[in-house]
């Protein structure tokens, strides 16, 4: 089992910062690739960004040039820096780690944390 804690949510003007972190505890040692997703109210939950165990990192094409996703692995930490942020932006965010015990692979989400970017 793994669970996920996601923090650093809140209100933010347009244009600002906010950098959210997500905190793994339990079976870490199985954790590969990990994803920020968001869900903004009444629209479908859409992937924002993916990373590989080796770093290697995806963007979705609204958040490329102004989202980092980061990952320090002995820290069991998971991060999104956001800048330039939009009203679109105002979302639900969750973290999603997937569990590889090379026989299976068994994703686990957070709670998610609320991003309100106000205009």
């Amino acid at each position: 089992q793994v669970q996920l804690v996601e923090s650093g949510g809140g209100l933010v003007q347009a244009g600002g910062s906010l950098r959210l972190s997500c905190a793994m505890s339990g079976d870490t040692i199985c954790i590969s690739t990990m994803r920020w997703h968001r869900q903004a109210p009444g629209k479908e939950r859409e992937l924002v960004a993916t990373i590989t165990t080796s770093g290697g990192t995806n963007y979705a094409d609204s958040v490329k040039g102004r989202f980092s996703i980061s990952r320090v692995n002995w820290k069991n930490m998971l991060y999104l820096q956001m800048s330039s942020l939009k009203p679109e932006d105002t979302a639900v965010y969750y973290c999603n780690a997937d569990c590889d015990d090379n026989w299976s692979i068994t994703p686990y989400w957070g709670q998610g944390t609320q991003v309100t970017v106000s205009s």
